[in-house]
């Protein structure tokens, strides 16, 4: 009869402690896939309030327009040594093109706080990234003009 009665608290024991495991385990699985989920909203909306901020308005001059020079995406990153110092501006040549640009920085309050020449040379039909690279003091601005002449 002891016997009988440790085996049956055994074995609810044991069958206890599975359950349990299992009711963790469950417990866990749904935990993590709650973070998660959070998790990759925060990141989404995070990287869309960044690209908004990343909004400078460009302007290209009329001559550059003339000479059928045009661009659709700028992107600001960092060189090894510093941090949103670099231009990489997508230039669409609808004619044969070389000359010097030079992309000039403002700020909010219209003042330049930057300028840099790049020789650019492309083809008809062409199109093709290139990095104006800014002094490594320069933190280009979320926010301004940026000008190409």
């Amino acid at each position: 009869m002891k016997k009988s009665i440790i085996l049956f608290f055994s074995v609810l024991t044991f069958a206890s402690c599975n359950w349990f495991k299992n009711k963790a385990k469950n417990a866990v699985n749904k935990t993590g896939e709650v973070v998660g989920k959070t998790g990759s909203e925060f990141i989404s909306g995070v990287s869309k309030g960044v690209e908004k901020t990343f909004q400078n308005e460009t302007d290209f001059s009329n001559k550059l327009k003339q000479d059928g020079l045009a661009s659709d995406k700028i992107i600001i990153r960092s060189s090894d040594t510093s941090t949103d110092n670099i231009l990489s501006v997508y230039f669409i040549f609808n004619n044969d093109f070389s000359k010097d640009i030079t992309a000039k920085l403002f700020d909010n309050a219209g003042n330049e706080y930057g300028r840099t020449s790049e020789k650019i040379v492309g083809k008809k039909g062409e199109a093709k990234y290139v990095d104006f690279v800014f002094d490594k003091r320069i933190v280009i601005d979320t926010k301004g003009k940026i000008t190409f002449e």
